[in-house]
């Protein structure tokens, strides 16, 4: 049975249909990744799962409940947790404070301050510190202990990899090696393709709002993903849409 199911679900910026009709099944413990170029609608999707940004039309499943209407916060106490593309972070508070902040919308399991520092140990001589003075992959690694001290069914990770070094960005995905290897289901946004193929089970590719294909990464070649990733195989359906 699907943890989250998805059906006809568009998403517009005023004028602009930035998700368009798209269908999608998650099943628990599941590893999908998003990939697309930018303005493909990934992020626009991820917002819109997790309640930031209004759905203009479809469904959105979770756990057998029509979440469609229901706001961020509840979503969030549900099971639903965003790590947001760019972080936002409260940047004049400390990282404790930080990662405290989830405890109002915590749900019980195994994450809490502790196992979060035990698993990105990059942050933990920086907890008195104030987030804004952090590096880019010790504020991602803040960001994404934030999303998991909530205990969440479902981990949504926007764009992990972006305006980091090669460096932060080996840490911040050996620390997240601890994140798959609990099981956890997610649904991620990266644009490094390895590192994709490295995480995920499977992919969706999209390319105007809409999904032109979908696999698994061990049945994928990364020639094809670039592919649909460019919109050089462009499908009957998006040609009907456009």
């Amino acid at each position: 049975m699907s943890i989250l199911k998805v059906r006809g679900l568009e998403a517009r910026h005023g004028l602009l249909q930035a998700v368009r009709g798209v269908d999608l099944d998650l099943r628990e413990g599941e590893r999908l990744a998003l990939v697309g170029a930018n303005g493909a609608g990934k992020t626009t999707l991820l917002r819109t799962l997790a309640g930031i940004h209004p759905a203009s039309a479809g469904m959105i499943e979770f756990d057998g409940t029509d979440v469609t209407s229901v706001p961020a916060y509840r979503r969030a106490a549900m099971g639903i947790a965003l790590v947001p593309e760019g972080r936002r972070l409260f940047a004049s508070m400390t990282v404790a404070e930080n990662l405290q902040v989830a405890l109002s919308t915590r749900r019980t399991g195994r994450w809490n301050l502790d196992s979060v520092v035990e698993a990105f140990p990059q942050i933990k001589p920086k907890l008195k510190a104030l987030a804004g003075s952090l590096s880019g992959g010790q504020q991602q690694a803040v960001a994404i202990g934030r999303a998991l001290i909530t205990n969440p069914r479902v981990l949504l990770l926007d764009e992990v990899s972006l305006g980091l070094s090669p460096a932060a960005v080996q840490g911040v995905y050996d620390s997240l090696a601890t994140v798959v290897a609990e099981g956890t289901t997610l649904i991620l946004v990266e644009q490094d393709l390895q590192r994709t193929f490295d995480v995920a089970g499977r992919l969706l590719c999209m390319l105007e709002g809409v999904v032109v294909a979908s696999g698994h990464t061990d049945e994928m070649t990364r020639d094809e993903v670039m592919a649909h990733y460019f919109g050089h195989h462009v499908t009957d359906e998006i040609k009907e849409r456009a």
